[in-house]
């Protein structure tokens, strides 16, 4: 059985995710916003191997997922769940960035440098993520005037760039992105037409599956199928140049293979 490392998984899809895994028989690795969130488990909290505790919108806190993830072991996959969707203002974390982007881009890349490598990455995207197509002129939202649904749409198609970035990087790595759908959780509102089931089940597969068709890298899923991504995430140059742009905001350099 496989050991899996989830952020965001107090609720909605990786809640479910943990949830879904742990009813296959495997070993999960839960994250919390905080140490109250961290209560909300439940009975999750006596059936998973370990809960680690963290604001990802802080890069101090997010060095400390990292460490407390290497503490527990190396893992077999990685589910970067954890998101927010919109925000009525840029906000600024304590580093000074965007919230938007610490959250939803900066730290799943400080993620994947710091904790050890794993055999499986996924990612969680979105759809809207082709809507986010020139960000590399103002990552961090310094000039531009603040679009809360720009910045959503830039920071999932920095999380495809990334998960086929290290496709090329780390061949020893599987690493997918993964568009869930609108999903009736928190986050989607209950009017969503997608069932948490559903939206969850792309990416535990990836995380697990012996099945010959997940056992593949660099590529973006929906529903179990493979769709083509925005054309940014896929041109090297724009991967390599975006993980320049992350290293310099983060002050974490990403392992070469």
């Amino acid at each position: 059985m496989a050991t899996i490392f989830i952020t965001g998984s107090t609720d909605g899809l990786g809640r479910a995710a943990a949830q879904s895994l742990l009813e296959q028989g495997h070993r999960v690795v839960l994250h919390a916003r905080s140490a109250d969130r961290s209560d909300a488990l439940g009975e999750l909290r006596s059936r998973c191997q370990g809960i680690v505790v963290g604001d990802l919108k802080s890069a101090a806190e997010t060095r400390g997922i990292a460490d407390q993830v290497n503490a527990i072991g190396r893992m077999d996959a990685i589910i970067h769940n954890a998101g927010v969707y919109t925000r009525p203002g840029r906000g600024a974390t304590p580093e000074g960035h965007a919230e938007t982007l610490a959250i939803n881009t900066l730290a799943p890349y400080m993620l994947t440098a710091l904790i050890e490598r794993p055999g499986r990455l996924v990612y969680l995207s979105s759809g809207l993520h082709r809507g986010g197509e020139g960000s590399l002129d103002d990552l961090d939202w310094t000039r531009r005037p603040w679009d809360s649904a720009k910045a959503y749409a830039e920071s999932k198609l920095h999380v495809v760039a990334l998960a086929f970035a290290l496709a090329r990087r780390w061949p020893k790595v599987l690493s997918n992105a993964v568009d869930p759908g609108w999903v009736r959780t928190r986050m989607g509102g209950a009017g969503a037409p997608v069932d948490i089931d559903t939206g969850q089940r792309t990416q535990t597969w990836l995380a697990v599956s012996a099945d010959s068709a997940a056992l593949v890298s660099g590529r973006y899923w929906h529903h179990l199928r493979q769709e083509e991504p925005a054309g940014e995430a896929t041109d090297p140059q724009f991967q390599d140049e975006l993980i320049g742009n992350l290293s310099k905001l983060t002050g974490v350099e990403l392992p070469e293979a």
